[in-house]
């Protein structure tokens, strides 16, 4: 249930994702009701690997309420005979090279592709289905189909003939950024995620750095994500400009969220904070940011277009607030008292979605259905006087009158000149 609340002229907003998730298990104590999960999830771990030792990895009884296995390397049932979901996307890149790069392009320039994602048939709202070992199988996991190389003038051409036709809010751009310790599949197949889970009708866009992909590389990482602003801004810039488009969402997790503030602000001191009237809502998931830092930020920008998603059980974002000395953003708790006047003030949507995980680090609580539910709710919301406009391909070329074109007149032409005489010569 949303609370919106005025103090000191800011706006505020608190909302709970699926409030029967938000308490531990009714009758018990907060730190009881934690104990159980993590016994619970660590007797499933070991039930687990007993059945598969046994050869039960496919049995019933290992499924309880909210647990799943996942298929290993396709070798537990066979082709599904339901359609895989494809996910399209565009992707922009300052990786070097292929999807395990983890270089910058020269001068951090993005590069551009369309991708085609497989989702399998039987996929579980808020689950990537990767195989534990052995090859992907599209009828039981998320698989790259295709990859096409774009050059930016093709991009520009793609994204305009992909909105050519679109009504309302099928018109939006969805831009996912990710965050530290992401591989490009990581990213790609949250995306693909994502926009399956949300049912979203636009056009989804992926911006990925180099990130190490790697635990110990956290300083290496957010060099690679503060070389890439540029890159990133200009992608923003392009999109916005596209013929027809309608509003421009951005949902970033982790260390990506704290690049996209930075992008937003550096198009805010160059004057188009809100990117010429297209941003949308700007959705910041597990903010790696300091509190002080996201103050100068947003005071730049208009606080409406935010909402951000805490877990005060956040593990990693508890390891980060070690390494930099100072409380993320995302570990924000608004059951507290304090916390929820350092919320109030910044006059932003608050989703507390702590009881959201599905493992023991509380890091990707955003990807549950409960939450994307709510963020698919934010971007189909109706938009005054949108609803029916179309996007063409030409959309935005002036169209103004233009006078009537003058009388067309003629005239002979002198005939040619005769052979030149010597004495003319």
């Amino acid at each position: 249930m949303g609370k919106d609340r005025e103090r000191n002229g800011a706006r505020f907003t608190f909302s709970q994702v699926a409030p029967v998730l938000m308490r531990p298990s009714a009758g018990l104590p907060m730190n009881e009701g934690l104990d159980l999960k993590i016994a619970t999830t660590t007797l499933r771990a070991l039930v687990l690997g007993f059945g598969l030792a046994l050869g039960l990895a496919s049995s019933p009884a290992l499924a309880g309420d909210g647990f799943s296995l996942p298929n290993v390397g396709g070798l537990f049932g066979g082709p599904s005979d339901q359609t895989a979901y494809t996910a399209e996307m565009f992707v922009a890149s300052t990786r070097k090279g292929g999807a395990h790069s983890t270089e910058l392009t020269p001068g951090a320039k993005a590069r551009y592709s369309l991708d085609y994602i497989s989702v399998p048939p039987d996929h579980k709202p808020g689950a990537i289905e990767r195989p534990g070992f052995g090859p992907a199988s599209p009828d039981h996991h998320f698989v790259v189909t295709s990859h096409s190389q774009l050059d930016e003038d093709e991009f520009r051409e793609q994204v305009a003939a992909h909105l050519s036709g679109r009504i309302g809010v099928n018109r939006d751009v969805l831009v996912y950024v990710h965050g530290f310790n992401n591989s490009l599949d990581d990213a790609r197949f949250r995306l693909a995620q994502l926009a399956v889970d949300t049912k979203f009708g636009g056009i989804p866009v992926l911006f990925t750095w180099p990130s190490k992909a790697a635990l110990l590389a956290y300083g290496a990482d957010k060099e690679s994500a503060t070389a890439s602003r540029d890159a990133y801004l200009k992608l923003l810039e392009d999109l916005a400009a596209a013929p027809g488009i309608g509003r421009i969402h951005i949902l970033a997790h982790s260390m990506g969220t704290w690049l996209t503030m930075e992008t937003l602000r550096e198009a805010a001191l160059s004057g188009s904070p809100d990117l010429h009237g297209k941003l949308g809502n700007v959705m910041l998931a597990a903010p790696d940011i300091d509190l002080s830092v996201f103050k100068q930020q947003i005071a730049r920008l208009d606080p409406s277009h935010f909402s951000i998603y805490v877990s005060k059980d956040d593990r990693a974002l508890q390891i980060s607030s070690s390494l930099n000395g100072d409380r993320r953003l995302g570990s924000l708790d608004p059951f507290s008292d304090h916390d929820r006047d350092l919320v109030e003030k910044l006059g932003v949507g608050v989703f507390d979605i702590s009881n959201l995980s599905s493992d023991l680090i509380g890091h990707d609580n955003y990807g549950a259905p409960q939450a994307v539910r709510q963020m698919g709710a934010h971007m189909e919301k109706a938009r005054p006087g949108e609803s029916e406009a179309q996007a063409v391909i030409d959309a935005g070329a002036d169209r103004s009158a233009r006078p009537a074109p003058g009388e067309i007149t003629t005239q002979d032409l002198p005939p040619p000149a005769g052979p030149q005489t010597s004495a003319q010569q």
